[in-house]
């Protein structure tokens, strides 16, 4: 994996109210997925992104959180913001802002099912 296990270990552990929730390697690094959908990103420099959107990105950027970007500079997926250091030390800090990350994701699953006219998972 592109990324310390000691991370793997921790991000696992601090979400492990969410339910079952699983690292799997992708590309450069990993995505951490829950129900088989991905809402957070561990890079290979130990960096945890959690998803956003519109709803919750100012709140992300006035926290501090910066954007995912490549290995150039640039702003690569701008629904990932940098998870904040009081969520990498307090497991109930983790819990708020990964709920805010899945909530960002099942919105998104929600306009996408209203776009197309159907939800293929409830």
């Amino acid at each position: 994996m592109a990324f310390s296990p000691e991370l793997r270990y921790h991000i696992l552990e601090f979400m492990e109210p969410l339910g079952p929730v699983a690292v799997r390697s992708i590309f450069r690094a990993a995505g951490v997925f829950l129900e088989r959908i991905m809402f957070a990103l561990m890079t290979r420099a130990d960096v945890l992104y959690l998803r956003s959107d519109n709803e919750i990105r100012g709140g992300s950027e006035a926290a501090g959180m910066d954007p995912f970007r490549t290995r150039a500079g640039k702003i690569f997926f701008m629904s990932y913001h940098e998870a904040p250091p009081e969520a990498m030390e307090d497991p109930d800090a983790m819990q708020w802002w990964a709920d805010l990350a899945w909530g960002a994701v099942r919105r998104g699953r929600h306009k996408k099912a209203r776009r197309t006219g159907k939800d293929k998972r409830p």
